[in-house]
């Protein structure tokens, strides 16, 4: 069964649940934060139609990284015009702690109760987000210039692949825990970051990306032929038929998610749970599985084989199988580890 076959057959089951109940009568319109490119059509087929078809509430994206995302949130926090906002892991974290989100209540939200319950984050007794699905940064080819398929992080440094590199900058949500993986990769004391600084530096790269779609687009234009990308972005690349790959390197690949948060102080409070409450059905998840592959957080989620081996563990895996960080440890360094790429990585291009 092709792609578009299987999202067709999703969004009809996903249109006849979502009539199973009966449509609110409220009008008006919600403001969402999402990413672009093709995280964004996804997630607006899969939630964001289904929920105005259902309400008759109409959705205005708000397209940006979660970096973006989180600035805005905080320039508008004394009147935010966001209502809804996707956010990275750890960028999740740094909002909770600029105070922009709210609390997600499972009375107003009842589909809190389908997830995983990792995939639920909660301080104290808030409820600060809810996970949509899990992706993984892994290695991505050009299978025409690179014959052999990578295996390794360290391939990126070889000299046949100088100035067609691609890997995260800070400004991506990926940058900073990338630094700290490259620690692991290169054996170095994450104490001191100084040797993972000079590798970076010595890296000949055609560019640092800063958003997914920034990625996708080095790739499709051959700007870049090997580096860093998530499984989302390199399987929607092969999918279409470009002639790429992707691997999880023997130092193996980390993963992170894309969470949901309820803007703290939003005008539009309960459409804004409505929305969150329909992107946590069965439905909404199969459907970001076929669309992005993402992991679904949504519990008893099952996909189609082809579907299932194209997701962050595989088609044997679970979220159990992937390596997740600790976004404290992370966030704590994040300004430092900023700090010194801009000082030691960027500035030398």
């Amino acid at each position: 069964m092709g792609l578009e076959t299987r999202t067709t057959l999703v969004g009809a089951a996903l249109l006849a649940a979502t009539f199973a109940t009966p449509a609110y009568s409220q009008s008006g319109k919600l403001t969402v934060a999402m990413y672009g490119g093709n995280w964004g059509d996804a997630f607006r087929s899969c939630v964001a139609e289904p929920f105005t078809k259902a309400t008759g509430i109409a959705v205005t994206p708000e397209i940006g990284t979660s970096t973006t995302t989180l600035a805005k949130l905080q320039q508008q926090k004394a009147a935010p015009t966001i209502d809804v906002a996707w956010m990275d892991g750890g960028i999740s974290e740094l909002a909770l702690q600029a105070g922009v989100v709210d609390n997600l209540d499972g009375a107003a939200i009842p589909n809190l109760k389908n997830v995983i319950s990792k995939a639920l984050y909660r301080q104290g007794a808030t409820n600060y987000a809810v996970g949509t699905g899990y992706y993984s940064l892994g290695l991505t080819y050009n299978t025409r210039e690179v014959k052999q398929p990578p295996t390794s992080w360290k391939d990126l440094w070889k000299r046949e692949y100088a100035g067609a590199v691609t890997v995260p900058s800070p400004a991506n949500s990926s940058g900073v825990p990338f630094v700290m993986f490259m620690a692991r990769v290169w054996g170095a004391d994450p104490a001191n970051l100084a040797p993972v600084f000079q590798k970076l530096a010595a890296l000949d790269t055609a560019l640092f990306f800063d958003s997914s779609g920034a990625a996708t687009n080095a790739y499709q234009s051959g700007e870049a032929v090997i580096g860093a990308h998530f499984n989302v972005g390199a399987w929607d690349l092969i999918d279409k038929g470009a002639p790429i790959g992707f691997v999880v390197p023997k130092e193996g690949a980390w993963a992170t998610d894309a969470r949901l948060h309820l803007v703290k102080g939003a005008r539009n409070k309960a459409a804004a749970e409505k929305f969150i409450n329909t992107a946590l059905t069965p439905e909404a998840a199969t459907c970001l599985a076929t669309r992005l592959y993402l992991g679904p957080a949504v519990q008893g989620v099952q996909v189609p084989k082809d579907v299932a081996r194209k997701l962050p563990w595989g088609a044997n895996g679970s979220v159990d199988s992937l390596t997740l960080f600790d976004w404290s440890t992370i966030n704590a360094r994040r300004t430092e580890i900023t700090d010194a790429w801009n000082r030691q990585v960027a500035r030398k291009r």
